[in-house]
């Protein structure tokens, strides 16, 4: 989300202007999705499309978000669509982007509008970090990072306060934007406890381990916790903590800790497989001891092994950091 609108956005330079503050605020003004223009695609994934749109009441830049046409009549995803919107909605905190509207456009088709969020995600900083980007490393460093992810452990924490389990934390869904503000986005997959889940086909096992599959029931396969990729009946917030365990792990090796080329060896090496230490993986990163031991408690196959729950982890966290 990081585009910059067109010029004609009053904030297009970072200032709002009196002639754009005061606008004139007609009798018949617009309302819905009629009252968004200069649309600019941003971002398209396998199941929506985001832009940024011009909201005319508001004078300011949004997000516009709505399903791929093909997708209009899916059930599933329309209910993912819909679960996104309303748990953002409904569990607002500094930590998650501010939605602003749900409705339909002319044609029927759902969107929802949310605050226009400049910044970078962490999977962009983490691969240019290992890319050796030099201004990346400088803006970047070790304790920048661990501060970030604490950010997002709180927003999470706040979440399952709610009764919200993400399902799909990796780093492309945090986003760290200015003035050190941290966001958790992309909350299709939540799991609301005490709630049905919605019923989804069952996932090929060749199928691209790098996407979040459309119909699929949790999240990423590279990020998913083991009781997820077993499809165990119940899950709890310390399916969090793994993914949160895994997104530490590339903050300290630059390297993702699962792989596989097709989503059945991805989940073997998941289930089956020794985890090497951070320390191992990157032995020239300098890896704190204490972090590496939040991160491999974090990382344990066993829920029952891991930390309790996510506050648990980010106060480790926070201790590490007041040292």
């Amino acid at each position: 989300m990081s585009d910059h609108p067109k010029a004609s956005a009053p904030e297009a330079d970072g200032f709002f202007r009196l002639a754009e503050t005061d606008h004139k605020f007609g009798l018949h003004w617009r309302s819905g999705s009629l009252k968004y223009k200069d649309f600019k695609l941003l971002s398209e994934g396998g199941i929506a499309k985001l832009y940024s749109a011009f909201d005319e009441n508001l004078r300011r830049t949004v997000v516009y978000k709505t399903l791929h046409d093909h997708l209009r009549e899916d059930e599933i995803e329309t209910q993912r669509f819909l679960r996104e919107a309303r748990v953002t909605a409904n569990i607002a905190h500094p930590g998650t982007v501010p939605l602003y509207e749900l409705g339909r456009d002319r044609d029927g088709n759902l969107f929802f509008t949310m605050k226009h969020v400049r910044g970078r995600d962490l999977s962009s900083i983490i691969d240019a970090l290992g890319a050796g980007d030099s201004a990346v490393c400088d803006a970047f460093p070790l304790p920048v990072l661990v501060d970030i992810l604490i950010r997002a452990c709180e927003t999470i924490a706040h979440a399952h306060s709610r009764g919200v389990i993400h399902r799909d934390l990796k780093p492309a869904n945090i986003l760290t934007g200015q003035f050190g503000v941290t966001y958790v986005i992309d909350w299709g997959l939540a799991k609301v406890w005490g709630e049905p889940d919605i019923a989804h086909p069952e996932m090929g096992h060749d199928e691209d381990p790098a996407l979040t599959p459309v119909g699929r029931r949790y999240g990423t396969p590279f990020y998913m916790a083991p009781e997820l990729a077993r499809g165990d009946a119940h899950i709890d917030g310390r399916a969090d903590v793994f993914s949160l365990g895994l997104i530490l792990y590339e903050i300290l090796t630059y390297q993702r800790l699962i792989n596989g080329e097709t989503t059945q060896e991805v989940v073997d090496n998941l289930l089956k497989k020794t985890f090497p230490k951070p320390s191992e993986a990157a032995p020239d990163n300098d890896i704190p001891a204490a972090l590496e031991a939040i991160c491999l408690r974090a990382l344990e196959k066993n829920a029952k092994d891991r930390y309790p729950d996510v506050v648990s982890m980010f106060e480790a966290l926070g201790e590490l950091r007041g040292q």
